[in-house]
């Protein structure tokens, strides 16, 4: 089989995670906005916990069928790119500006969630009852949250949810296809979760390169492509909220939820993620602290700083397990 073919299999599962996920996320909201939820919950949870299914269902997969390296290494990776690139490349477009509540609340929950993972995976692995308690972590970051918009000016945040739910249009859809959309959605997560992890390991068999470091940079590149198309677009409006917002938010997903449910359904055991990856991944959240702190922005010499960060840390892995 040539290596083209496992290319194609990646750019398969690819496509198939980003519509699965799309239809997943407009099927679930407009069905619970149909049944009078309001679209500021909904953005709040049907649309945060679906953005994270493509990572969920990758993980997933992999670590059911034998290879938590894997699991972990899209989490990982996935969390790493998301800091360095997709904030490099959106900080070159445009100067992000900083929401001081980003500051005080959820860039601590992250920090705080990177902590407790990193502390849980110290011995090499992860288990039922430390999935559920990051599980249970999302949950309350969730509720939260919810709790924490009723202080605010409700109704714009409301006008905010409805440019992109819209309760009035959701109305005007027949039950049966919102329900059809969410089950193609979920056929296509599988099936792109699959096709992914086929070409994935089939690509690292072929050229020889660890599976650990096939999930750290092309798997995690892969799923996080959505999160960086948003960014770039936003950057391009000059809307830093929303990039910086997506980063944060995502890591704290793919940590407290796709973690904690892939360890609920089966505990996670590595050998190949090293310590050294999980430093990097804890060392660039925390390096978001006097980034973001300093200047309330982002600015385009720290954003090239985190690429070159990027850079060095795919060419440590190159020359530490590839090339040796």
């Amino acid at each position: 089989m040539a290596v083209w073919i496992d290319f194609a299999w990646l750019l398969a599962g690819l496509v198939a995670l980003y519509f699965g996920a799309d239809w997943l996320v407009g099927g679930s909201s407009r069905l619970a906005l149909k049944f009078g939820i309001s679209s500021l919950v909904v953005g709040l949870t049907v649309v945060a916990f679906g953005t994270s299914t493509p990572e969920m269902f990758v993980s997933l997969g992999f670590n059911l069928n034998g290879r938590p390296d894997m699991a972990l290494g899209n989490v990982v990776g996935s969390n790493i790119c998301n800091i360095a690139l997709i904030l490099g490349v959106s900080g070159l477009i445009y100067s992000i500006n900083i929401k001081s509540s980003l500051l005080w609340f959820d860039l601590p929950v992250l920090v705080g969630a990177s902590l407790i993972f990193v502390a849980m995976l110290w011995d090499g692995r992860i288990g039922r009852i430390e999935g559920g308690i990051l599980f249970a972590g999302i949950i309350a970051y969730v509720i939260y949250q919810l709790v924490l918009v009723k202080k605010l000016p409700v109704q714009e945040i409301e006008r905010e949810f409805e440019a992109e739910l819209d309760p009035v249009e959701a109305q005007r859809e027949p039950i049966w296809k919102l329900v059809a959309l969410i089950l193609a959605g979920l056929v296509a997560l599988y099936f792109g979760a699959q096709w992914l992890e086929r070409g994935g390991v089939s690509l690292a068999k072929r050229v020889g390169v660890p599976e650990a470091v096939i999930a750290l940079t092309l798997i995690a590149i892969s799923t996080s492509v959505p999160e960086l198309a948003t960014a770039i677009v936003a950057a391009l409006k000059k809307e830093g909220d929303i990039i910086i917002g997506n980063v944060i938010g995502s890591n704290i997903f793919n940590i407290l939820s796709v973690i904690g449910v892939t360890a609920l359904a089966k505990p996670i055991e590595t050998q190949l993620i090293e310590m050294s990856d999980l430093l990097v991944m804890l060392a660039l959240t925390a390096l978001l602290i006097p980034i973001m702190g300093s200047r309330g922005k982002i600015t385009r010499s720290e954003a090239g700083f985190l690429l070159a960060c990027y850079a060095g840390y795919c060419t440590f892995l190159w020359f530490d397990r590839v090339a040796v």
